[in-house]
C-alpha cells in the first residue's frame, strides 16, 4: 500500500488518464477526491473505486475557476485533514488537424491558455496547504514535446502548451522544493488507448506512436497509474523538478 493514509485530488478524474491515476491511487491506499465538471462521469469512476474497496469522493469543480479551485482545496482539507498529491489532467481543449497558418488565434491558443491557467490555479491552491506540512506532490502530465511530429501531423498549439507547462513545472519545483513539496511530470510519448475510435487517421497515429518506441510497446493507462502512484509515494521522495520518462524509448533523456 504505497499511498496508505495519503489524500489526493485528481482534476479531470473522469477522463481516461485521470481515471487511471485515481484508480491506482485508491488501489494503493489513498483517499481520492475526483474533481471535474461532469458529476455523472465522476460518479462512474468513484463507483468503480468503491466496488474495488477504495475510497473516492466526487467534487464538481471547474479547474479554470480561481475561486472554485481555492474553495475546493479548503473543503478537501476540512474533510480529509490533509492533501498529499494534486494531479491536474483536465482536457486541454486542443484543436488539431488544421495547419497553423489556417487556424484562428482562439483555436491555437486554446490549449495554452487552458493548461497554463488551470495548472497554475490548482498548483497554487495545493501548495498553500502543503507548505505548512512541508510535504506534498504536484503532478503534471505530458513532458517535453517532440517537434519532429509537426512534419507529419498538424498539432495546433499543443506543443507550445507542453513546453509552457514544463517551464511551470521547473519554476514551481525550484520555489517549492525548500518547503518539502515536489513537482513532477509524467512523460509517456503518447497513449494509443486514449485516441478515439472515430478520430480521423487513428490507425496512422497509433502506428506512429508505436514505431517511435524502442520496444514496440507504448505506455498503457495502467502504466500511467502505477508510475503516478510511485511518484506520489515516499519511495519517490528524491524525485522533483523532473519528468519521469515512461515513453518506452520514444524520448531519449
Amino acid at each position: 500500500m504505497l499511498l496508505q493514509d495519503k489524500v489526493a485530488i485528481v482534476y479531470g478524474g473522469a477522463g481516461s488518464v485521470g481515471g487511471a491515476i485515481a484508480r491506482a491511487y485508491a488501489r494503493h491506499g489513498a483517499v481520492v477526491h475526483l474533481a471535474g465538471r461532469t458529476e455523472a462521469t465522476l460518479r462512474d469512476v468513484a463507483g468503480e473505486i468503491a466496488a474495488a474497496g477504495g475510497e473516492a469522493h466526487v467534487d464538481v469543480v471547474d479547474a479554470l475557476d480561481e475561486r472554485a479551485v481555492d474553495e475546493h482545496v479548503e473543503r478537501v482539507v476540512a474533510r480529509s485533514g490533509r492533501l498529499d498529491a494534486s494531479v491536474n489532467v483536465i482536457s486541454d481543449r486542443d484543436v488539431q488537424g488544421t495547419p497553423m497558418v489556417e487556424m484562428s488565434v482562439e483555436d491555437y491558443l486554446s490549449p495554452v491558455v487552458t493548461a497554463v491557467r488551470s495548472k497554475f490555479l490548482t498548483a497554487r491552491a495545493a501548495a498553500r496547504v502543503m507548505v505548512p506540512r512541508r510535504s506534498g506532490l504536484i503532478l503534471y502530465f505530458g513532458g517535453r514535446f517532440d517537434w519532429t511530429v509537426c512534419r507529419r501531423f498538424s498539432v495546433g498549439g499543443l506543443g507550445v502548451m507542453f513546453d509552457a507547462v514544463e517551464s511551470m513545472r521547473r519554476q514551481l519545483a525550484a520555489e517549492l522544493g525548500p518547503h518539502g513539496i515536489r513537482v513532477v511530470t509524467l512523460h509517456t510519448g503518447g497513449l494509443p488507448e486514449t485516441i478515439p475510435d472515430d478520430f480521423a487517421g487513428r490507425d496512422e497515429l497509433v502506428k506512429a506512436l508505436t514505431d517511435f518506441t524502442i520496444s514496440g510497446q507504448p505506455a498503457t493507462l495502467a502504466d500511467v497509474g502505477e508510475v503516478a502512484a510511485f511518484a506520489a509515494s515516499d519511495l519517490a521522495r528524491t524525485v522533483t523538478g523532473a519528468s519521469i520518462n515512461i515513453s518506452a524509448g520514444a524520448a531519449f533523456d
